[in-house]
């Protein structure tokens, strides 16, 4: 789910659009996992005593917890995205209220990432972003591939700060 066309600026380009990593989902899937297996077992538990009403209860509370603790982590993930384009970075984040984050290319001061040990076996790690401005940096948890992200995000700000460069007079 990249950048809307409709939200981007006269002349701008994706570059990359990524998401937090899939560990995150993690916590969601072992709940999904545990409601269906406890549901499964009350309901073959009851069996057919009774009119039947105790298996649709049960049903019921499973995809109450199901949609609290699966779908709703899982939407949210899905919708947490990292766009990176030609003159900007963008941060959308929310399912009903969208939120985000804007910082241009051209007053990114700083760009570093860290990995620790589970990072490092699972291929990603946090991209920390300091720019020109009183807010704290943006720190993007999670990225898949960090290093290459660090590495065109890197690009990108040199490529900016030379081409600003360039078009001051002298």
């Amino acid at each position: 789910m990249s950048l809307p066309r409709k939200l981007m600026i006269d002349g701008e380009q994706t570059v990359e659009t990524t998401r937090t990593h899939v560990k995150k989902l993690f916590v969601p899937f072992l709940v999904l996992l545990a409601v269906c297996v406890a549901a499964g077992f009350l309901i073959a538990s009851i069996g057919d005593k009774g009119d039947g009403k105790a298996g649709w209860v049960v049903v019921a509370i499973a995809a109450v917890l199901i949609v609290w603790g699966s779908v709703l982590p899982f939407v949210g993930w899905y919708l947490w995205t990292y766009t990176l384009t030609n003159k900007r970075l963008v941060e959308q984040k929310g399912i009903l209220t969208r939120t985000g984050r804007v910082i241009p290319l051209s007053r990114i001061n700083d760009v570093a990432f860290e990995k620790n040990l589970n990072d490092r076996l699972l291929g990603c790690g946090t991209l920390i972003i300091h720019d020109a401005s009183e807010q704290a940096g943006l720190e993007l948890d999670d990225i898949p591939r960090v290093e290459a992200f660090h590495r065109t995000v890197t690009n990108l700000v040199f490529e900016k700060h030379d081409q600003q460069r360039n078009d001051e007079p002298v």
